[in-house]
């Protein structure tokens, strides 16, 4: 079953189990898909208000960006999890022979480049949310302010999570290239979150003392 469709206590009962999968990978994505779902309303509550109208273009431009972003989390947060699940498929594949050690350390490697990927591309989306979140905080419905706010925090802190779940992989990658392509754009996506993050705090701070 994906994920989106458990109820929510389901979820967190599974999370909360001994089963190693749904992680830190997957609740990184979905905060980051909660973060999305936040900006839209800001977006929505901004919308046909004629005392923004000003600002309807602007915020529907970004309510298109948040929907998408918000799907593509959930997206992520699925293959997080089945990332993980290929990876322990391959460790318990046979290695008795030399034909079937490299077999395994090839599906391995395999392996550690997706479960590498798709945290990366989780962090990168949070990168990409940050950068609206500052939006929504500027142009959006002002009564809206704590939820862009809080909507920047999330992102903020789902990207530094997913971070963690790009470093943890790492080790595993003996392909040195795709490494050090990882670490580049992991540094680039949290110096793009710190940024933006920065910008909101300071908003924050203005606008609600």
């Amino acid at each position: 079953m994906s994920f989106e469709k458990m109820e929510i206590q389901s979820f967190l009962d599974e999370l909360a189990s001994d089963s190693p999968a749904p992680g830190g990978g997957s609740v990184a994505a979905l905060c980051g898909s909660l973060a999305a779902a936040l900006v839209s309303m800001v977006c929505s509550l901004t919308i046909g208000k004629e005392k923004y109208r000003e600002s309807w273009a602007v915020m529907e431009g970004i309510k298109v960006k948040s929907e998408a972003l918000r799907a593509k989390f959930v997206t992520l947060m699925n293959e997080d999890t089945e990332s993980f699940n290929i990876f322990m498929a391959a460790m318990k594949m046979p290695k008795t022979t030399d034909e079937e050690k490299a077999a395994r350390r090839k599906a391995m490697g395999e392996a550690s480049k997706t479960a590498t990927e798709i945290p990366l591309r989780t962090l990168e989306a949070c990168a990409e949310l940050s950068a609206i979140a500052v939006t929504a905080a500027e142009r959006g419905n002002p009564n809206t302010a704590s939820d862009a706010g809080s909507a920047a925090l999330l992102a903020e802190a789902a990207g530094s999570a997913a971070a963690y779940n790009v470093r943890i992989n790492l080790p595993g990658i003996s392909d040195e290239v795709f490494a050090d392509a990882c670490r580049a754009r992991m540094s680039e996506a949290l110096d793009e979150i710190s940024r933006c993050s920065k910008n909101t705090s300071d908003l924050m701070g203005k606008m609600l003392g």
